[in-house]
């Protein structure tokens, strides 16, 4: 039995329900028990192989389940500073500089929520200067209104890195 590398097992797995819709991120070791078990099958793996006594199986990237499973997600996409910077791609609303920052249209001090329509990404600059006040008050203009992302690769980009590979299925 060849030993296999920490980082092989420990790495994440994206998995698609059998529509190929993104589900959720899972270890590599529950992706290849659910492969084992039939209840998925490799859709994308990796050059590293897991070796048993008897089985040797590549790490699998992305699994698909074999049979369809219906998940309530919750209405609303979670606020996060990661996928708010990748919504508006990490570019100041204001000014289109590279954002270092989360403002808020309507100031919190205001009255303004902690909501996606709300929230944007800015520069430090841009954010400094507009501090409590509102976009009126300066003169400025969005050049969108910020909105909810939607569609069920947004639940996973919120709260993690995407791996490059899965780039092909969360239709990126």
């Amino acid at each position: 039995m060849t030993p296999v590398p920490a980082r092989s097992t420990a790495a994440a797995t994206l998995l698609l329900n059998a529509t190929y819709e993104p589900l959720c991120v899972v270890s590599s070791r529950r992706a290849i028990v659910l492969v084992l078990a039939d209840k998925a099958v490799s859709v994308h793996s990796a050059p590293e192989e897991v070796h048993a006594e008897t089985v040797v199986l590549p790490v699998p990237v992305v699994v698909r389940l074999t049979r369809y499973v219906r998940v309530p997600y919750p209405a609303q996409v979670p606020l996060s500073r990661r996928a708010v910077f990748h919504r508006d791609a990490s570019t100041c609303v204001y000014c289109g500089s590279s954002a270092t920052s989360i403002d808020h249209v309507v100031p919190r001090s205001r009255g303004g929520t902690h909501t996606w329509d709300n929230v944007v990404a800015a520069c430090r600059r841009c954010n400094h200067t507009k501090a409590d006040r509102s976009l009126a008050e300066l003169g400025w203009k969005l050049p969108h209104p910020p909105r909810t992302p939607s569609g069920a690769a947004w639940r996973l980009l919120g709260a993690r890195t995407v791996d490059p590979r899965w780039r092909e299925w969360l239709g990126m």
